[in-house]
């Protein structure tokens, strides 16, 4: 696996890459900048209401108090769109990767598996619901894990098991389904869940590097490659 690893980022600054890195890494944060301005009108609205509900329902003595309250959820404000960002980055370079999974993939058969057949292009609207599926599934999981963040600790290790769990599953099943149907694909996933998640741990330590990290789409689906590749001339 480890040899896959180095054969990913040796490959990932290359000229051809270097095109979908560009595509990849402009989808990822215009989609980052949609999801935080988003959060923050909603958050603004939320606490511009609530104070003023209160200020109503207080009185007039309750405006000083409520306007440094003011500024604290303001503070609180950019402390959760900052944190929000981070939690959900998994979740875009996820929906990201559906719309650049095959332009990866291709680059890399061609590149260390020449003379096997190539895969089959999926179609974009089954890999982009893949994507909003995976994308959906990452946010329904890190709001459940996200009480657990409380415990530093516990609540680092359990998110990175998650994101690991969740983007290994993403992206093994679509290098997978450029040979495989879909159903084939995710029952070949579970009988080699162990690896795939191996896999996904190098994905969520990817995934967890500021800045490099919005290049987690051609590194998630080039691993997978390898991975698919290994697997099935392994194991048939």
């Amino acid at each position: 696996m480890l040899e896959a690893v180095f054969k990913v980022l040796g490959q990932m600054f290359s000229q051809p890459f270097r095109t979908v890195l560009f595509k990849s890494v402009g989808l990822a944060i215009a989609f980052l900048i949609i999801v935080v301005i988003a959060l923050f009108r909603l958050l603004e609205w939320l606490s511009g209401t609530g104070l003023g509900w209160l200020e109503v329902t207080i009185g007039p003595a309750a405006h000083g108090p409520l306007a440094v309250l003011g500024w604290i959820v303001a503070f609180a404000l950019g402390l959760g769109l900052f944190a929000g960002a981070i939690l959900l980055m998994p979740a875009v370079t996820a929906l990201v990767a559906s719309f650049f999974a095959d332009e990866i993939a291709e680059l890399v058969e061609r590149s260390h598996y020449p003379a096997d057949r190539p895969g089959v292009a999926l179609p974009l609207w089954l890999a982009a619901i893949e994507g909003v599926k995976t994308g959906l599934l990452a946010i329904a999981v890190y709001l459940c894990a996200l009480p657990f963040l409380l415990f530093a600790g516990a609540g680092a290790v359990l998110f990175f098991i998650a994101t690991a769990w969740l983007l290994g599953r993403e992206y093994f099943e679509l290098a997978a389904m450029r040979f495989h149907p879909a159903a084939e694909a995710k029952v070949l996933r579970r009988m080699h869940q162990a690896t795939v998640f191996t896999a996904g741990l190098f994905i969520a330590a990817f995934v967890s590097i500021p800045i490099l990290n919005l290049a987690t789409p051609l590194f998630g689906i080039a691993l997978m490659v390898h991975m698919h590749k290994r697997l099935v001339t392994q194991y048939g």
